[in-house]
């Protein structure tokens, strides 16, 4: 991508008009239809020899050449198993080479990859291997306290006799198939390596490309779970259309080219990390640059020191996380230019801290969600730092973005309402829930559930949730989700979850709970009931057992009242945010 086409990409948006909040972005780069394998057979034949790839703690070092032929051989490897176009196939894992190649392996034979949040527990993964019936998954051993495979086995017991490639479990009725990263042999579970093995035994490329050729940029490719306030994840349906232009659109954003190389400690299972990181990477044949499994500050600014690179993706937490490591200075950020905080709110003063001590002086900030594939606001770095500071940008090309008051009327320009998006960046639905496609999807428009504000500049701010969602270090946590599953504890009455402002990961989670009659319980005993049956990020980390909830005269609790309690009680401080 040329710079020229780059840096007229802020200049072509449109203002908004007649003191509306109403902004639409510019279609002069027109819309691409490629699938994702196009895309990706497209930057490697344009770059074949320049690097793709790097996993530094697997000693991976791929040119575009190099990553494209693998990619061909596990997509080969899954043919020979019986994975065909249209199949979901789950992946369970931190960042890890077989991540990437199974990102793009389902996309070359057109199976729908389903992320699997590596937090996830025994009831989260149940839920979503059945909600989109998973045909296949492909897991990690392991994952820091979380054992994949154990939990697999515990799910489907009948693995320990079953032959691999041919499970058939009562608890997860469409999973045939169970592929296990590293080279250890365990019952009824194929390896990765035994999956490439076959992929280069039966590879065909002619053969990939009939089927490359029949795949459709409108076809769902992608499966990425939204935690739902109906107490169950959603599964929000991407397709190839959605995902590539995004990706496009956001590399152009940050001036991104085959020159740069991005550091990416973020998830993969994540939009941040497949869509903003790998695919805009894929759209320019930029480098990635994967310090590791899970995010650590040091080996990030290591990445970023003796890779040479020039962009780094980040939630604030990492940011922050960089910037008080106790070796900052012993690094050589030297080459840093571009890069996007997101995520999550960004703190003002963080993202100067960013600008002036790591020398991102281009970086960018996006806002948008998963529904959306996920960008649609995106700062440029042609714009002017006080806009880069305290706002999410403007809009991106070929979207529509309206703010709207509790009538559904446009509001005028700086007056707070709910954000709502249209184009093609908007998910094809929630996978088997079409009530929940409807109430989110009216008249093509995403009703995203955020508070913005638009200025007469057509710069958006995120002001607050119409819906009580919460973000804690980059995670979309719903609380009626937690108190589904609280629900559950006999001792429990009534509980409410909220967010309460923290320091590091922006926002923590605090219950108020009302027991049975006659109950008594502790904190720890509610925390050790969540352990292990929900994500770690999810557990509550304040805890109050109340006698009664405030409610307003007409029943209605009032979390923020309860929500400033606690702020008083804990002298916590809220921090302004773009």
């Amino acid at each position: 991508m040329t710079t020229d086409v780059a840096g007229d990409f802020a200049g072509a948006l449109i203002e908004p008009k007649d003191g509306r909040s109403y902004v639409r972005g510019s279609t002069e780069i027109p819309l691409s239809d490629a699938s994702i394998a196009r895309f990706l057979l497209d930057t490697a034949e344009r770059f074949p020899d320049r690097p793709a790839v790097v996993f530094r703690e697997q000693g991976i070092r791929w040119t575009w050449r190099e990553f494209a032929n693998e990619v061909d051989v596990l997509a080969a490897g899954l043919l020979a198993l019986g994975v065909e176009k249209g199949d979901r196939v789950g992946i369970w894992s931190p960042n890890r080479v077989e991540w990437l190649l199974t990102q793009f392996a389902t996309a070359r034979i057109g199976a729908v990859l389903v992320n699997i949040n590596p937090a996830y527990r025994l009831a989260e993964l149940e839920y979503a291997l059945n909600k989109v019936g998973c045909k296949a998954i492909i897991s990690a051993e392991h994952f820091k306290t979380s054992m994949y495979l154990q939990m697999l086995q515990e799910l489907a017991p009948e693995l320990a006799t079953a032959e691999p490639g041919n499970l058939r479990a009562a608890r997860l009725p469409d999973l045939r198939i169970v592929i296990r990263m590293c080279d250890t042999e365990t019952p009824g579970m194929l390896t990765f390596s035994d999956v490439i093995e076959r992929g280069r035994v039966s590879l065909d490329v002619p053969k990939l490309d009939a089927i490359c050729a029949t795949l459709d940029a409108h076809e769902p490719i992608n499966i990425q779970f939204t935690s739902g306030t109906t107490g169950n994840p959603k599964g929000a349906t991407l397709t190839h259309r959605n995902v590539v232009n995004n990706a496009r659109y956001i590399a152009m954003a940050m001036r991104l080219s085959e020159q740069d190389a991005l550091c990416i400690p973020v998830p993969l299972y994540h939009c941040f990390g497949m869509v903003l990181a790998v695919l805009a990477c894929v759209s320019v044949g930029a480098n990635m640059v994967f310090p590791g499994e899970a995010f650590d500050p040091g080996a990030t600014l290591a990445a970023v020191s003796e890779e040479q690179c020039t962009a780094l993706h980040g939630v604030p937490t990492m940011f922050i996380a960089e910037l008080d490591h106790p070796d900052f200075a012993r690094y050589d950020l030297s080459r840093l230019r571009t890069g996007i905080m997101a995520g999550s709110p960004c703190p003002i003063e963080t993202m100067k801290r960013v600008v002036s001590q790591m020398h991102l002086s281009e970086i960018t900030i996006a806002y948008g969600m998963t529904e959306t594939s996920p960008v649609s606001f995106q700062s440029s770095t042609a714009d002017p730092l006080d806009k880069r500071t305290t706002t999410v940008g403007r809009i991106q090309p070929h979207l529509e973005v309206k703010v709207i008051d509790a009538l559904g009327n446009i509001v005028p320009v700086g007056e707070t309402g709910e954000l709502c998006t249209k184009g093609y960046s908007v998910m094809r639905g929630y996978w088997g829930d079409d009530a929940k496609t409807r109430e989110s999807i009216v008249d093509g428009w995403m009703h995203t559930g955020d508070l913005a504000t638009i200025d007469a500049d057509g710069y958006c701010n995120i002001v607050g949730r119409l819906k009580d969602m919460l973000i804690r270090g980059g995670e979309n946590i719903y609380p009626r989700e937690i108190e589904e599953f609280l629900f559950r504890h006999p001792k429990i009455q009534s509980v409410q979850v909220f967010g309460v402002p923290d320091a590091k990961y922006g926002e923590e989670v605090c219950a108020w709970i009302v027991l049975r009659a006659g109950e008594h319980a502790t904190d720890e005993d509610i925390r050790g009931f969540c352990q292990g049956q929900i994500a770690h990020y999810k557990i509550p980390k304040y805890i109050r057992f109340v006698d009664e909830l405030p409610m307003t005269v007409t029943g209605k609790v009032q979390k923020f009242v309860m929500r400033e309690r606690m702020i008083a009680e804990l002298h916590l401080g809220v921090q302004k945010t773009a």
